[in-house]
């Protein structure tokens, strides 16, 4: 055929839209002659390998645009086809030889794919038995047949516009690009699920991260936005069409199943370097028939939910910026305006954004779009909670609008837990308590929780679960607008009845004559042993003080009395780890409400303890001491006289009035032992120990505590009372010891002193008590033993909510000074 073509008669032509090319008619010129019909094409023999005697001269030359020739254009499936004919192998022989399916094989020839990749290309090229000449060629054909049908036909699934200053995310974007390593190694195709509440910037980080590896995927980037917060979400068939046809395959010849349809995306991801961004998930039905198999193609999906029954992918749960991060996209958002603002103003800011991206962008373009304001204006507007939705709202996007998409894919119940969740007054909570609100056991609470959790409206963290702030502000509107004013009163009253009787029962571990609470008690805790009493207290911390107040406000005196008449003993043992001032403050207030007025003495007193011993605002504490003493006296009320010549007489012993602090004290004592109040009395004669060493009498102060700890193993005293004056005597024995630099007594008086601590559950009194044990060890030479005690002092001290900054110095420079050599051992510490 081709010696009888006179040139020009012939040009190339796409055949039927695709990429292959064919011979047609230009003008003029014999008709080529045409196949018979029926007849099967001619194999080629062994002997026709070295030339294409079909075409008169060799096989390469009609890859060549040769002037006056044969002007021929051939594509990559002609190449292919050729070499495959001239090694005289079928398509089964060749998907045999190079591994590669027949059918793959068959849709190159046919043009019906893409150019392979190097993986496939190399396959090939040994099946084929090709040299280098032969594989440079039929490789750069490859390329330009991948270039062409990228460039060559209308695109769909291109990503939407990302943001141009996106900020943060680094750990995120590092592992995203770390997992995109796995694409093309022969293990299951990598897939990455980013997911989390709305407005964290989900598909901001999805888009960013496909731009990042925009080189790794040479065959392109595909986008689909698969509505899953739509009343509809988009159906798996159109889903997989849609993709299908983003990726080139013809729609004639998509499958009708979406089995078969899901089975012929697979196969074409496995031959191609393809990112696809599946956005918006709804859920794993809808996700996992779209995600590649094996291959060199990457997936990253988000979804505000977990997609938990997804396996063998990789999960980012996102959380709110940090603070420099969110900062740093204030000040970008807001450009040159926002150049004047204040680091603490934009960090204003940021907290009312709650850190959200969303929140964060909306309020930066506000500010940017507004030359008159400064980052006061916006604040201003922000400091509103009723309003703070409302703010934050731009156009047609606002974080309101954000929380209704995930607001409504909730169930009745769940909705109804979402919106009083709003009335919970801690920064988290757990299951039980969430039950109260919804007046429900805590295992369906759970099942509820858990609901909330995956669709992003709950962070979960163990057992314990949060709001975000601005999620908090949604659910409260919800609350006022959803459910009437009977039913949110009736849910909150529930919700702080139940905090504040397990407040109460819990405090009552340590209270003389309580303990354990009686076996038909139910609170939102067991609470069956002290420890775990303890552990609620502080766990639930932020949610009973926050019914503390709404007991205030509800002007309920007698419930905030009885919470912090609770508190007493336990606030002795974890008095850096709580707002007791707060907590006293607000029993005092409420006790001069109520008639009795030896409530509102015993009240006084313990404000003033908190001025005193955690304050250390001695001053005060006396002169709120000598005005319940006075009160007391006025109305024959022994206790309270006691306890406030007690206090008045610390906090002069502190304050440096020495015979006045012995004075008050020693009367404290006398008048507690008159009543027969030998809890109180013991509590004093440690006291009277303590005064002592403060005034700088040692001996006596050393001969007092061990006459105090005798009494307190003696006398008829309650268990907690008990452990408090052991723990206390002590541990005021070990420090006047190690400060009088007495080291073998103190190491002899160290083994009681710990087992005393420990017994009483006093984390302060058990980090004092370690520093103390590692200044003795230090001061007789025993460095290791020194440092072991130290550090564990130091681990102790860091593991409460408000670590002793005494105790930290101490133990620190102790350590240092452990580092110092010295030929004559370490130098004599001093507390």
């Amino acid at each position: 055929m081709g010696a009888a073509v006179s040139a020009g008669h012939y040009a190339t032509s796409r055949d039927g839209g695709g990429p292959c090319r064919r011979l047609r008619r230009t003008s003029g010129g014999p008709t080529p002659r045409r196949r018979r019909a029926g007849r099967a094409a001619p194999r080629l023999s062994s002997s026709d390998r070295p030339v294409a005697r079909r075409f008169g001269r060799p096989l390469a030359s009609i890859f060549d645009r040769r002037p006056g020739g044969v002007v021929v254009e051939t594509s990559f499936g002609d190449r292919l086809r050729a070499l495959r004919r001239r090694a005289g192998l079928t398509l089964e022989a060749l998907a045999e030889a190079s591994g590669v399916s027949a059918r793959a094989i068959s849709d190159m020839e046919r043009g019906r794919s893409r150019g392979p990749q190097d993986r496939t290309l190399v396959a090939l090229f040994d099946g084929l038995g090709l040299g280098g000449a032969e594989r440079a060629d039929l490789a750069a054909a490859a390329r330009a047949a991948r270039a062409q049908n990228a460039s060559g036909r209308p695109r769909s699934g291109e990503p939407p516009r990302g943001v141009s200053d996106f900020v943060g995310r680094e750990a995120e974007s590092k592992l995203i690009a770390q997992h995109a390593d796995g694409a093309g190694t022969g293990r299951m195709a990598p897939v990455v699920l980013i997911h989390g509440q709305g407005g964290l910037g989900k598909t901001a980080l999805a888009l960013h991260a496909g731009e990042e590896l925009r080189a790794r995927f040479p065959d392109g980037r595909c986008y689909l936005d698969l509505r899953g917060m739509d009343p509809t979400p988009l159906a798996v068939g159109a889903a997989l069409r849609r993709l299908l046809q983003a990726l080139g395959a013809d729609p004639g010849r998509i499958a009708t199943s979406e089995d078969e349809q899901a089975s012929q995306l697979r196969a074409i991801l496995a031959e191609r370097r393809v990112l696809l961004l599946l956005d918006n998930a709804a859920d794993e039905t809808q996700v996992r028939p779209l995600l590649p198999g094996t291959g060199t193609a990457m997936t990253i999906v988000t979804s505000r939910r977990t997609l938990a029954g997804l396996e063998g992918v990789l999960r980012i749960g996102l959380a709110p910026l940090a603070d420099a991060e969110a900062a740093g996209l204030l000040r970008t958002i807001g450009g040159a305006t926002s150049r004047s603002a204040s680091d603490t103003e934009i960090g204003t800011v940021a907290r009312l954004c709650g850190n959200l991206p969303l929140a964060l962008r909306i309020a930066g373009t506000r500010f940017a779009s507004r030359p008159g304001w400064t980052m006061r204006h916006l604040i201003d507007r922000l400091a509103d909670e009723e309003r703070r939705l409302a703010n934050l709202t731009a156009g047609d996007t606002g974080v309101a609008a954000a929380f209704a998409l995930s607001y409504a894919q909730l169930t009745g119940p769940t909705a109804t837990l979402f919106r009083r969740l709003a009335l919970i007054p801690g920064d988290d909570f757990t299951a039980p308590l969430a039950a109260v609100l919804v007046d429900t056991d805590h295992h369906h609470a759970e099942h509820l929780l858990d609901d909330l959790a995956d669709l992003g409206l709950l962070q979960a963290v163990g057992d314990r679960y949060r709001l975000h702030d601005l999620i908090r502000l949604y659910a409260a509107e919800c609350l006022r607008t959803d459910e009437t004013r009977p039913e949110r009163d009736a849910a909150r009253r529930r919700m702080l009845d139940a905090l504040i009787d397990t407040a109460i029962t819990a405090g009552r571990w340590y209270e003389p004559g309580h303990g354990a609470p009686p076996g038909h008690w139910r609170g939102l805790d067991p609470l069956d042993t002290q420890d775990r009493a303890r552990a609620w207290l502080r766990a639930e911390l932020s949610n009973w003080v926050g019914a503390l107040r709404a007991a205030a406000r509800d002007g309920q005196h007698q419930q905030v009395v009885d919470i912090a008449e609770s508190m007493h003993w336990y606030s002795d043992q974890s008095a850096k780890d709580g707002p007791w001032h707060e907590v006293y403050q607000r029993s005092r207030t409420a006790a001069a409400h109520l008639p009795d007025r030896r409530q509102e003495i015993t009240h006084i007193n313990y404000l003033a303890w908190v001025l005193i011993y955690l304050e250390l605002r001695y001053a005060d504490g006396v002169e709120l001491a000598m005005q319940a003493h006075r009160m007391a006296d006025e109305h024959g009320d022994a206790k309270g006289e006691a306890e406030a010549l007690w206090l008045a007489g610390a906090g002069w012993a502190r304050a440096g009035d020495h015979d006045r602090s012995l004075t008050a004290i020693r009367r404290a004592i006398d008048v507690a032992d008159a009543a027969g109040i030998h809890d109180a009395c013991v509590q004093y004669l440690v006291s009277l120990g303590t005064a002592y060493k403060l005034a700088g009498r040692t001996d006596e102060a050393v001969d007092q505590y061990r006459a105090a700890i005798q009494q307190a193993q003696v006398r008829p005293m309650s268990r907690t009372p008990r452990l408090v004056a052991l723990s206390t005597g002590h541990n005021g024995l070990l420090r006047t010891l190690t400060q009088a630099r007495r080291w073998p007594e103190a190491l002899a008086e160290a083994p009681a002193t710990l087992t005393a601590v420990q017994r009483s559950g006093s984390v302060l009194q058990l980090s004092t008590t370690h520093l103390l044990i590692g200044l003795t060890y230090a001061g007789l030479g025993m460095r290791d033993a020194a440092r072991a005690a130290l550090t564990r002092a130091l681990e102790l001290n860091g593991s409460m909510v408000q670590p002793d900054p005494e105790t930290t110095e101490a133990a620190e420079s102790a350590l240092a000074a452990l580092d110092v050599p010295d030929d004559n051992g370490p130098a004599p510490p001093t507390l």
